[in-house]
């Protein structure tokens, strides 16, 4: 498997490395997932980058991650990233728990940053506080359903919704009512719908299609068409060999994201370690 993973991460480079130079850095870590102990980084309209450096404590105190929770720090020191170094490690947060709009408002969901282990004894409303203060923003709006089976997160919303351009939010959708995620990814839906943008108008929803179930070894990975990856020119959409589903999902997702190119990656492999493409990268300026 580790030879599989290999080669759908060098198919990753090779898409990236084609559009942006690469800068190979090495650094002891305990996991793969870059997104989610990597800088938040916030940009002003001069170019000038703010490196949060957010404590990360393996999604609760699940897994190790005292290595991962070391890199920022060091790589900042090292002169590989370049910015604004600002100490966050008082608050826990993940990259792939909250998504942006730009525009002042951040998307999460409540059963992932109310989760236990995260900022307890911190309430609801300390906790919207804290993340409008560090991320800038002026409102938060809270996800209250939608979980992956095989997800270790809690609840990450770049399994569930990105935003994209025109004030779109992409999410996943299930209509198979045989499925288990079925009733959940309803209520999300219908909660969505009820979401209104700074200036009062719906959210315009496009239902991305819900994968037919994967198991590795009689265990149901959290495969996701949302977790897509955004860079310069171009949209690295995952894949999971199912050719009517994937079409559609590159379809929908190149629509959204108009004037980008949309590869897609095949992340069989990588959904192996209940993750894929968004949850293993995570953007930092240029130096």
């Amino acid at each position: 498997m580790l030879d599989e993973i290999t080669a759908t991460y060098e198919e990753m480079a090779r898409e990236i490395s084609s559009r942006e130079p690469l800068l190979v850095v090495g650094e002891p870590s305990n996991d793969t997932w870059a997104r989610d102990h990597g800088f938040i980084t916030l940009v002003d309209d001069q170019g000038g980058a703010r490196l949060l450096d957010f404590c990360f404590n393996g999604w609760g105190e699940k897994f190790e991650a005292a290595l991962d929770n070391a890199i920022n720090r060091r790589i900042y020191d090292e002169g590989k990233v370049k910015g604004e170094y600002v100490d966050c490690l008082d608050f826990v947060l993940e990259g792939g728990s909250i998504e942006s709009d730009g525009k002042g408002t951040i998307f999460t969901t409540s059963c992932c940053l109310l989760a236990p282990h995260r900022n307890q004894p911190m309430t609801k409303a300390e906790i919207e506080a804290r993340l409008k203060r560090d991320l800038c923003a002026e409102r938060v709006l809270w996800i209250d359903y939608g979980h992956l089976v095989g997800d270790d997160t809690d609840g990450h919303i770049d399994t569930l919704v990105r935003i994209a351009p025109n004030d779109t939010l992409l999410y996943i959708g299930c209509d198979d009512e045989a499925d288990e995620h079925y009733e959940d990814l309803k209520k999300m839906e219908e909660q969505l719908k009820t979401f209104r943008t700074m200036d009062g108008k719906p959210y315009k929803l496009v239902k991305l299609p819900m994968t037919r179930a994967i198991f590795d070894e009689g265990e149901r990975l959290p495969a996701t068409y949302a977790n897509y990856l955004i860079m310069n020119g171009a949209v690295l959409a995952p894949t999971y060999n199912q050719p009517d589903l994937d079409a559609e999902a590159l379809r929908l997702i190149g629509e959204a994201h108009e004037g980008r190119e949309v590869v897609g990656i095949d992340c069989r492999s990588i959904i192996k370690q209940h993750g894929s493409l968004h949850c293993c990268t995570m953007q930092y300026p240029k130096i």
